[in-house]
């Protein structure tokens, strides 16, 4: 990849409508060139896709809690059992394995603590091998970002 590369990368981020007209002129490239190259991005997974971002308070899903997960055991199957639950689960947004005291982060959304409560109960403490989980309510996201920092090498 070079800096041309990275310079579409950061505006599609930014704007992932944006035309290839309006694309190729901020990256000072013929439209035709420019379109190749995306296609390229696109075909070598540095794209991986295109999406929304979607207003969590307009639909009622702006409830955020940290749950930390221990496993009973982290043979692989159980770890194959939990990772193919959790991506069944749409309001757990993100699932990190993490090395430390735990196993599992998540990060997950939901309309209130009732909510909340009711997924724990009846979806999460049933997970495959969950031995505990630890739940931290959001109080205020003040950072979230969907983006990845692209190198320096923009010249911005």
């Amino acid at each position: 990849m070079d800096r041309t590369d990275y310079r579409i990368l950061h505006e599609i981020q930014e704007n992932g409508r944006i035309s290839m007209v309006e694309l190729s002129k901020r990256v000072n490239l013929t439209k035709t060139p420019c379109a190749e190259r995306v296609r390229r991005l696109e075909k070598s997974g540095a794209i991986q896709g295109y999406f929304t971002q979607v207003d969590p308070e307009i639909i009622e899903a702006a409830h955020v809690v940290m749950v930390q997960v221990q496993l009973s055991g982290t043979t692989a199957a159980d770890l194959e059992a939990f990772n193919a639950a959790v991506r069944s689960i749409p309001q757990i947004q993100s699932c990190m394995m993490v090395a430390g005291g735990f196993d599992y982060l998540l990060k997950v959304r939901t309309k209130n603590i009732a909510g909340y409560r009711e997924l724990l109960g009846a979806v999460i403490s049933q997970l495959p091998a969950v031995l505990q989980t630890h739940t931290y309510v959001v109080m205020e996201v003040v950072k979230d970002e969907v983006t990845l920092h692209l190198p320096d090498s923009l010249g911005k």
